[in-house]
């Protein structure tokens, strides 16, 4: 699978983790990841990363949370918490997947304008809208995937149907039947 970002870049032009999925590893404690399923958007082991928790809708709609947008195209777009990063700003963000290219075309950070375009010139788009996002400084994930917090995974076209735990749950799963263990461990030792 071939991941295109918005720059036109493929994944092997781009740098490693980019058009990944990073989990949270079943031990993450940190609320703001705990069973959390991230899109990573860019990574740079120098620069830094930047990625969309993608597994967390909010329940309702880009027209629910701005009036402004109620009578828009946009008002039906839904609305996901991205990451604890710059909460209250919206990004807007369009992807579908080309099965006979076997790539993940992405649109990230766009404006009005451009999600108008790709909408109207290819209805295969998927528009949604991120609260915040995730980030990394250079060097920081890669620190902590190899302290092992974060499990990297191939993307996968079902993170189109990505919501709650229950999304994490069916990937980690996936992983290795270790993994599927530890994600079935209760959050509290003492209910085991």
């Amino acid at each position: 699978m071939r991941f295109i970002s918005d720059s036109g870049k493929s994944r092997g032009e781009a740098t490693m983790l980019a058009g990944s999925l990073l989990l949270a590893h079943p031990s993450m404690q940190d609320a703001n990841f705990r069973h959390a399923v991230i899109l990573m958007t860019s990574h740079s082991k120098t620069d830094g990363a930047l990625g969309v928790v993608v597994n967390r809708p909010l329940g309702q709609t880009l027209g629910e949370y701005d009036s402004a947008l109620k009578e828009s195209e946009f008002a039906d777009v839904p609305l996901y918490a991205g990451g604890p990063v710059a909460a209250h700003q919206v990004i807007l963000a369009a992807w579908k997947w080309v099965p006979h290219d076997g790539a993940f075309k992405l649109y990230f950070g766009i404006d009005d304008v451009k999600a108008r375009m790709l909408v109207a010139t290819d209805p295969e788009f998927q528009l949604r809208g991120f609260l915040g996002h995730s980030g990394w400084s250079g060097g920081q994930l890669e620190m902590e995937i190899e302290q092992q917090a974060w499990v990297v995974t191939p993307l996968a076209m079902d993170i189109d149907e990505c919501a709650g735990e229950s999304a994490w749950r069916t990937m980690i799963r996936r992983i290795s039947p270790q993994m599927h263990l530890l994600a079935e461990e209760p959050a509290d030792p003492w209910l085991n």
